[in-house]
């Protein structure tokens, strides 16, 4: 059986607030973030976006990562 001050701190953990502040998180990347930073990854300086419009670039891209993750 626990002694009576193992019981009372075991308590204050399990019910009582933290003390201190909370570190602040970096914000969430989103989708559209991770798809830069593979573009940028392979060595092109385009948005996605631009490259999603120009189907000869985006052919180009897309064999590129393709011979970069090979």
């Amino acid at each position: 059986m626990p002694r009576t001050g193992e019981r009372k701190s075991a308590y204050s953990v399990l019910v009582g607030k933290p003390e201190g502040k909370r570190l602040l998180e970096r914000p969430k990347r989103g989708w559209d973030d991770n798809i830069n930073i593979n573009v940028r990854e392979v060595g092109w300086d385009m948005e996605w976006i631009d490259l999603a419009q120009d189907r000869d670039k985006r052919r180009d891209l897309v064999n590129a990562v393709q011979s970069h993750r090979i």
